[in-house]
């Protein structure tokens, strides 16, 4: 993969982070036990989170991600997601 990211790309990559670092919170999970439950490092949701950091990702982890916070994969590739949905997700702790 790539580590030059296109500059239209740039903020979408920050907000899909932000929007699961939100989702996460909301259901109370630190950012080890959501790594773990994703398959991933920590260091890597870290960076994947992190508004300063512009860190592109494989479908694989999206998926992963996605799983592990019970909210489907699309719903985490829009970054206004519906508040019913995040109610949703964060019934499901």
């Amino acid at each position: 993969m790539s580590k030059n990211i296109a500059f239209k790309n740039r903020d979408r990559f920050i907000e899909l982070g932000l929007t699961i670092a939100a989702l996460r919170k909301l259901q109370g999970m630190s950012q080890e036990q959501l790594a773990e439950k994703a398959n991933i490092s920590r260091s890597h949701l870290s960076s994947i989170e992190a508004p300063n950091i512009i860190r592109p990702f494989s479908l694989e982890v999206l998926y992963n991600l996605a799983d592990a916070l019970n909210i489907n994969a699309g719903d985490l590739l829009n970054s206004t997601l519906p508040f019913d949905k995040i109610q949703k997700c964060t019934k499901k702790r």
